[in-house]
């Protein structure tokens, strides 16, 4: 895709999932595994400028906090929900993409490039299981 994040700023969705991964831990690259997460890439002309924001329900990191990806500081991993209290529920989630840049970067964002999903647990070896419901980017004004 190639949207303005100033005038679609608003990212929604919906996710479920069966449990969170035991090993996991967001602040290794032996424990860079989710049950969920949401990707939002930032593309620049040199890939190495990429940038993303990973929207993901976290093992243990507190909901709410980010923290650099282990493998690349141009990916912030932020914490939408955490641990398994939520699990095998359907819970809708909003970010502003477009403030959470700025504020991760510290700097205007480029045009979004993508959103992605990803289940994975490469790192730890074990297994997950996840859906996800619709996704959006809105305006600010847009209702739900």
């Amino acid at each position: 895709m190639d949207l303005d994040p100033r005038a679609y700023p608003v990212l929604r969705w919906s996710w479920k999932i069966e449990h969170t991964i035991k090993k996991g831990n967001e602040r290794t690259k032996a424990g860079d595994d989710y049950a969920a997460r949401v990707y939002v890439v930032f593309p620049k002309t040199l890939f190495w400028k990429t940038r993303a924001i990973n929207y993901i329900w976290a093992n243990s990191l507190a909901i709410g906090a980010s923290v650099p990806s282990a493998y690349t500081s141009n990916s912030i991993l932020v914490a939408v929900e955490s641990g398994n209290e939520k699990a095998g529920n359907w819970v809708d989630e909003e970010r502003n993409v477009y403030e959470d840049f700025r504020k991760f970067f510290g700097e205007e964002p480029p045009f979004l490039g993508a959103v992605a999903l990803m289940t994975d647990t490469d790192n730890t070896d074990e297994e997950a299981v996840a859906w996800y419901g619709d996704i959006t980017l809105v305006s600010q004004e847009a209702p739900r």
